[in-house]
């Protein structure tokens, strides 16, 4: 989720969203690290929309906050629509990091996705602001995976766990780490959609602001998933 801002002037569309993190494996380190990879990424393919008759920069502006005792309560009264918040921990019930759903500002991330160069989390925060995963997992002749495509996705074998095994077998589908955000990833934002105020201002996404408790402390009948990993 996030809040989108037109500055005229300088023909820039901007997105800003916060990544606000809790829970026992978070810390500052790995919070800059979703951040520092959450705009990396959605910046490299440096285009614009066309809006107003002109052509618009689009241009994701990420921060992040560790928060370690934030409250059920100061979730569930977040108005302000740049907020997303993921709680971190090493144990994942289904194993997955996931957001809320599509167009969301909330989630779980499991420690062990979050390395550098995961994608995992560039990969959730396109969930919070609307994109789905594709239809069609099987993309082999296609080149680069885009962002959303989950784990399980048939690839070119250069993008494989394990370029030498076959398509489907274990080792044999998309490693994370060579997902980008591509051109078609932004359009499918549909920024053109917005409606924007008077102020040139519009929001990306919707609220959730579930709390997340710890995996390990509730069973898995408990716990009931997401779709959006």
């Amino acid at each position: 989720m996030g809040s989108v801002e037109l500055d005229i002037h300088q023909q820039q569309l901007f997105i800003f969203s916060n990544i606000i993190t809790y829970g026992n494996a978070a810390t500052p380190d790995i919070t800059e690290l979703i951040r520092d990879e959450i705009e990396t990424m959605w910046n490299e393919p440096a285009t614009g929309l066309k809006l107003h008759h002109s052509i618009f920069t689009i241009v994701f502006r990420i921060q992040a906050f560790y928060k370690p005792s934030i409250s059920p309560i100061d979730i569930f009264q977040n108005l302000d629509p740049r907020n997303n918040y993921f709680r971190i921990e090493e144990f994942a019930h289904g194993n997955i990091s996931f957001a809320d759903g599509l167009n969301c500002n909330s989630g779980y991330f499991k420690l062990e996705n979050l390395y550098k160069g995961s994608t995992t989390a560039t990969h959730e925060y396109g969930h919070t602001i609307g994109l789905n995963h594709p239809k069609d997992l099987d993309i082999r002749g296609h080149g680069v995976p885009g962002i959303m495509y989950p784990r399980g996705t048939l690839v070119d074998p250069q993008f494989q766990y394990d370029p030498s095994k076959p398509a489907g077998v274990t080792g044999g589908t998309m490693h994370p780490m060579y997902r980008k955000v591509k051109l078609a990833d932004i359009e499918a934002l549909n920024l053109h959609w917005l409606d924007f105020n008077n102020n040139n201002k519009a929001v990306l996404g919707d609220f959730t602001n579930v709390w997340h408790n710890d995996h390990a402390n509730i069973s898995p009948e408990d716990f009931f998933g997401s779709p959006f990993g």
